[in-house]
């Protein structure tokens, strides 16, 4: 199978999680922002668990932060593997699980606004 140019790289995590004293998501688009990474988006679910978790979910009659987040950063595989060898050790220092995948992506449109 032929590598893909481009990659989605996902990390799967939770909506508390922390990296120091920042929200784990704040702090993996802050730094992919200060690398150069083409793009960033938080995801936050409505429903989920990890392997060692318990089910979570969104209720308008439940308040509760701790909901599943998936990060997502699309840029060229090189780029991602070596952002992913950056944040490696921040993620198997957590107290928490997470999981990590990457996926080949197309890029059909990249334009930049106004």
């Amino acid at each position: 199978m032929k590598r893909s140019e481009q990659s989605i790289l996902k990390i799967h995590a939770s909506s508390t999680d922390k990296i120091g004293s920042k929200l784990l998501y704040q702090h993996i688009v802050e730094l992919a922002r200060q690398k150069g990474i083409i793009g960033a988006t938080v995801y936050r679910g409505i429903m989920g668990y990890g392997s060692s978790s318990k089910i979570s979910s969104s209720r308008f009659w439940e308040l509760t932060e701790k909901l599943p987040i998936m990060i997502e950063l699309i840029d060229k595989t090189d780029k991602l593997e070596e952002f992913y060898t950056e944040i490696e050790e921040d993620l198997l220092n957590m107290s928490k699980g997470c999981l990590v995948a990457i996926e080949p992506a197309t890029i059909l449109l990249q334009k930049k606004g106004r």
